[in-house]
């Protein structure tokens, strides 16, 4: 079993007032589309660090099996969202998957992916890519997760790659799926201009 991690507790500060995750896709706001797809991938459970569970995004997740969780020190970063989720997994599992919630044009399918390449002794860390260019998600194996909730910063998980770069692996995913994140909105305008050619 996978744990996901669809990481959504960041100030969105980029967006000047607005909120990238609650942006709409085709009538869906951003982070129940890709929470759906998370959890259509059947991996495992789905959970979504949130600021706080009153947070408007957390409404958005409604009707949805995804468990979310309020991370108090949000505004530390990345990190502070990874600690609070892996330390909330209390389950035995062969991995964590980690996807910011920014990247609308990750899929089932790429996680999917992920999960039939996760194989071999020890197991690898799987990092999705665009071409040779690193992106995300990033698939670490459950012998990993104490260094994982160490984390603090807003590094993410950079520091346990740089740790165990002997183990990474670079999975391409088509096209840009890898490194589309959109945190800004013209990022979003350009996004969507492309999507309608």
């Amino acid at each position: 079993m996978i744990a996901t991690l669809l990481l959504a507790a960041g100030a969105s500060r980029r967006m000047r007032g607005g909120d990238k995750l609650l942006e709409e896709i085709d009538g869906e706001p951003l982070l129940r589309l890709m929470a759906r797809r998370c959890l259509a991938a059947r991996l495992g459970p789905v959970l979504v660090p949130l600021p706080a569970l009153d947070h408007p995004r957390a409404a958005v997740l409604q009707g949805l099996d995804a468990r979310p969780l309020a991370v108090p020190e949000a505004a530390e970063g990345m990190g502070a969202s990874i600690r609070t989720a892996v330390a909330a997994l209390d389950m035995p599992l062969r991995g964590v998957l980690i996807l910011p919630a920014d990247m609308p044009e990750i899929t089932t399918e790429d996680l999917q992916s992920l999960a039939s390449a996760f194989q071999g002794t020890p197991l690898p860390i799987l990092r999705g890519a665009s071409g040779e260019t690193p992106g995300h998600p990033v698939l670490f194996p459950a012998a990993l997760m104490p260094e994982l909730e160490k984390l603090n910063g807003d590094r993410g998980a950079s520091p346990v790659i740089a740790a165990h770069k002997d183990l990474l692996r670079l999975v391409p995913l088509p096209g840009a799926h890898a490194t589309t994140d959109l945190d800004a909105p013209e990022a979003w305008s350009e996004w969507r201009r492309s999507r309608g050619r």
